[in-house]
């Protein structure tokens, strides 16, 4: 028996998602957020999956990243890194910076001019974040100042909503009308502005392109309705141990569990090593065919325990699921740890085996 959990990627699933969404954008196209790895899952495998399904259009966060998916893709696709990258940092992968303040404008226009050729890149505005992006000063010199783009090449002016998984928040309108007043001061350009939720969230929201990360993946882009989206990981691991022990007897650091009645406890080789939050203590399930399976004691490095008192077919070698199928999916396990989707799937470890499928 092969110890090491098990995590089936559906390649199929990201796929669809993706064309799910490039529906809902049209006529407006669609990139892949295939930062932070692929948000966990394998930027190398997913990208090309998303590129065969008609993606011609990325985005990452680090330099490095736009390295290694531009090795991975090939020449042609659009690859904007998000964090931006000095001028020249990108040698000869071809990669977009995005310029997220004046100070980037400047320096990537006067390397554009240099050179003797316009740089291509895309610039962000910052509309309500106050993180990266263009602030309100910065934005107002550019408008007075066309001449500062001199060596540029932009492909697209983005900027990013701060709330679009609340429908009714008003910052959104708000962003969306500062976005447009900012737009109309700039030459004009094609804009890039929903995320995964503002895809969802009507016309006001519709740009040339949509930068939807989350929902590829299957996280619910529409907190508190059905999600949309079909489900992309399942995380399966075989029990180890399966042991008897008396009621009063404690299990795992702490003793912080305790049995109230005679139990058997099952121990599985996933801990918070491999991306199984330590606060899912007590917390998490796991599902046995169509029987949940309370996690009892703390999680560890390496190792949970489940009670499969209530389970008396279950023999150590057998697998039991603990993300997708019958288990919580990504969304169910956040709301379970305190926190959301995306730190359950970019949380995944490199220790598990990994199964990729087409569909």
């Amino acid at each position: 028996m092969d110890p090491t959990a098990l995590l089936r990627i559906d390649l199929g699933a990201i796929a669809e998602n993706w064309r799910a969404l490039a529906a809902r954008a049209a006529p407006g196209a669609v990139a892949g957020v295939v930062k932070a790895n692929a948000y966990g899952l394998g930027a190398a495998r997913v990208a090309p999956a998303l590129h065969a399904a008609g993606c011609r259009h990325f985005f990452v966060a680090h330099l490095a990243e736009g390295m290694a998916l531009r090795a991975a893709l090939g020449a042609g696709p659009m690859i904007a890194v998000l964090n931006g990258f000095a001028p020249g940092a990108d040698e000869e992968a071809a990669l977009m910076p995005v310029l997220n303040s004046l100070g980037d404008v400047l320096a990537h226009a006067a390397a554009g001019r240099s050179a003797g050729r316009a740089r291509p890149a895309l610039l962000h505005l910052d509309t309500g974040m106050a993180r990266l992006g263009l602030d309100a000063g910065e934005q107002a010199r550019l408008a007075a100042d066309h001449s500062l783009l001199a060596g540029l090449d932009l492909l697209y002016v983005m900027s990013h909503l701060a709330c679009a998984d609340e429908p009714d928040h008003p910052l959104n309108a708000e962003q969306a009308a500062r976005f447009a007043r900012a737009c109309a001061r700039l030459p004009k350009l094609p804009r890039s502005f929903a995320n995964s939720s503002g895809l969802f969230l009507g016309s006001d929201y519709a740009s040339d392109l949509a930068r939807p990360g989350c929902a590829l993946y299957g996280i619910n882009p529409t907190p508190g309705a059905a999600n949309p989206m079909r489900q992309v990981v399942r995380l399966e691991a075989p029990i180890l141990q399966i042991r008897d022990i008396p009621a009063g007897a404690s299990v795992g650091y702490g003793a912080s569990f305790v049995a109230a009645r005679p139990s058997r406890i099952a121990t599985i080789a996933v801990g918070y090593a491999d991306g199984y939050l330590r606060c899912l203590s007590g917390q998490g399930v796991a599902a046995y065919r169509d029987m949940i399976l309370p996690m009892v004691g703390r999680v560890s490095m390496d190792l949970i325990t489940l009670d499969v008192t209530d389970a008396p077919g279950i023999t150590p070698g057998e697998a039991v699921q603990l993300i997708g199928g019958a288990a919580p999916s990504p969304d169910d396990l956040a709301a379970r740890a305190g926190t959301i989707g995306y730190e359950i799937l970019t949380s995944l470890g490199d220790r598990y085996r990994r199964d990729y499928r087409a569909g």
